[in-house]
């Protein structure tokens, strides 16, 4: 399994003028942004440290997963959500060559935590020997910062300060993840019972 993000967050959707405000230095730096660079490094930093332990994208992007053959005959599970769209699904054969699969043989079944493509018929389209399939889809709660859950709002605020403040500690106990960075995500991160993945 391979997942690509295809698409990235750009700088103007984080939140560095919030996160000064956050950090108290609005006050001191005024309109000066000469420290708006690594400020845009510790959101980046903090985004993705949430974004992997809940498999929740934050902002809306799109992103690819390939797959040599289908979780179950049925369905194919999607590793991040919240998932607004499939907007692909394509077979690959061993030498490279690509199939485009038509809208109507599948569908999204949306889900807080494991959205998956479906068959509309018994079972999706047979994956070709020694090749693989590419679902392309879009996921994220929005495309901007106000789009993002409060909580996982204020996780990243909180992790993205706690990197600030940190960010000349190379000991591992000073450079773990907040209690109540975690707290705040626990709701968000994935259900797993009895080891399902589909």
């Amino acid at each position: 399994m391979m997942l690509i993000e295809e698409t990235t967050v750009p700088d103007g959707a984080l939140p560095v003028e919030e996160f000064k405000a956050h950090l108290r230095l609005g006050s001191g730096f005024g309109h000066d942004s000469v420290q708006d660079a690594v400020l845009t490094s510790f959101l980046r930093a903090a985004v993705a440290a949430i974004e992997a332990r809940t498999g929740k994208a934050l902002f809306e992007r799109a992103f690819s997963l390939t797959v040599s053959e289908w979780a179950v005959a049925d369905a194919q599970a999607l590793p991040v959500a919240p998932v607004s769209a499939v907007t692909g699904v394509t077979l690959i054969d061993r030498s490279g060559g690509t199939t485009p699969v038509g809208n109507d043989a599948f569908w999204l079944e949306r889900d807080t935590h494991r959205p998956r493509v479906r068959a509309v018929a018994a079972c999706l389209p047979v994956v070709p020997t020694a090749g693989s399939v590419s679902v392309a889809f879009t996921a994220g709660f929005g495309a901007v910062w106000s789009d993002v859950p409060a909580d996982l709002a204020q996780a990243v605020m909180l992790l993205a300060a706690h990197y600030y403040e940190y960010r000349d500690e190379t000991s591992l106990s000073e450079g773990c993840m907040p209690f109540g960075v975690t707290s705040l995500i626990e709701r968000y991160k994935p259900l797993r019972l009895g080891g399902r993945t589909t």
